[in-house]
């Protein structure tokens, strides 16, 4: 299990480091940051919040929200258009375009993405990295075509998760923003992704989406014990405890917070803050955000 908080390595650019964070090193060891990541769920140019994919609430512009953050000291965005898959259309460009000039760290995008064009445009507008899910599931190889033209370093494959007493892992991939079903088994879709190309993903539990009691445990470690690469905890922070939960019982590498930030329960340094007292590594200074 890759829950470690301090790893001895060499810096080697074939291991995802550059997405984990910036390594630093101390008593000769390499120490990781794990990072602190605002969601943006955006629907119709708004960001918005919803619980288990459902009942959504605006909560105003996402362009601003993304500034806020940043400023904040979040290590890096995620801006997902939630409704593209479903209405069949590309990601709002220009929506996405403006939280990129908004922003001053790293922004992954999601929404929408379903051929290498949809990718080579969002890269070409400043994104990061891109976010895959649906399309992934109906041409698996398209993140292989995708990890050969664009590098691995910029795809994440996003899975949505549902417990499921069928599936060996307990856990089954859903797409279309949750609405649908797949027969895919959780574990064995992330271990193929990874084969196939994926530079991380982006588990995100369904049944806790929202709900602020916490990560899915059992569902997080599935997966990072499954794979090498970068994993991000995703859906159910609601309090500190579960940042770190994610990361020394989960094995996460980042956690998506939403609800935690867009509701003004704690500030980004006080989720760091809680971290760094125990012992978990995450970039508190500005001397630190070298980006």
């Amino acid at each position: 299990m890759r829950n470690s908080l301090i790893e001895e390595a060499q810096v080697d650019q074939t291991h995802d480091f550059m997405f984990c964070a910036e390594a630093r090193v101390e008593r000769g060891k390499i120490m990781t940051y794990r990072k602190i990541i605002p969601c943006l769920d955006v629907k119709d140019g708004r960001l918005v919040k919803g619980v288990n994919f459902s009942n959504l609430k605006d909560l105003g512009d996402p362009v601003a929200a993304a500034a806020a953050y940043s400023a904040a000291g979040a290590d890096e965005l995620v801006f997902l258009d939630i409704t593209a898959t479903a209405e069949k259309r590309k990601t709002l460009l220009p929506t996405v375009k403006a939280t990129v000039a908004a922003a001053t760290i790293p922004l992954i995008v999601g929404g929408g993405v379903a051929a290498l064009e949809d990718i080579r445009e969002l890269l070409a507008l400043g994104v990061s990295r891109v976010a895959v899910n649906t399309a992934a599931v109906r041409d698996p190889e398209l993140i292989r075509r995708a990890a050969l033209e664009f590098g691995r370093e910029k795809l994440v494959v996003a899975i949505d998760t549902r417990r499921s007493a069928a599936m060996p892992s307990g856990f089954e991939v859903m797409i279309r923003g949750g609405t649908e079903a797949t027969g895919i088994d959780v574990v064995a879709w992330a271990k193929r992704m990874e084969e196939l190309g994926a530079g991380a993903l982006l588990p995100t539990s369904m049944d806790r989406d929202g709900s602020q009691e916490g990560y899915d445990l059992p569902m997080l470690r599935a997966v990072t014990e499954a794979v090498e690469i970068p994993v991000i905890a995703s859906g159910g922070a609601g309090k500190l405890e579960d940042l770190y939960a994610a990361i020394v019982e989960g094995g996460a590498d980042g956690v998506l917070v939403a609800s935690m930030v867009h509701y003004g329960k704690y500030t980004i340094r006080q989720m760091k803050e809680y971290l760094a007292e125990r012992g978990v590594p995450v970039r508190l200074s500005a001397g630190e955000n070298g980006d």
